[in-house]
């Protein structure tokens, strides 16, 4: 599962579809035990973070929308991985 940004301890993937496609794209959130999946328009899909850092999770998701539309489609068809910037 590669990474595709950081900030503030938060760790963000993205997956690539092999044979099943998601029903909605979207990335997951990793912090420390907790883990989260939300999709473009910051929709939590899975999972939590601590309040703090699922903010800053959704508020980056609704930052980088465009970006991560086309991070999404460069991976799943043509394995090409953006990285995308984080929170600062």
């Amino acid at each position: 599962m590669p990474l595709i940004s950081s900030f503030f301890g938060i760790l963000i993937y993205i997956y690539q579809e092999k044979g099943v496609a998601h029903s909605t794209p979207h990335v997951h959130a990793g912090y420390g035990e907790f883990d989260l999946s939300i999709d473009f328009d910051a929709n939590i899909l899975a999972g939590s973070l601590p309040n703090k850092q699922q903010k800053y999770v959704e508020a980056w998701v609704l930052i980088h929308q465009d970006e991560l539309r086309a991070a999404w489609k460069a991976y799943n068809e043509y394995g090409e991985l953006i990285k995308i910037k984080g929170l600062e």
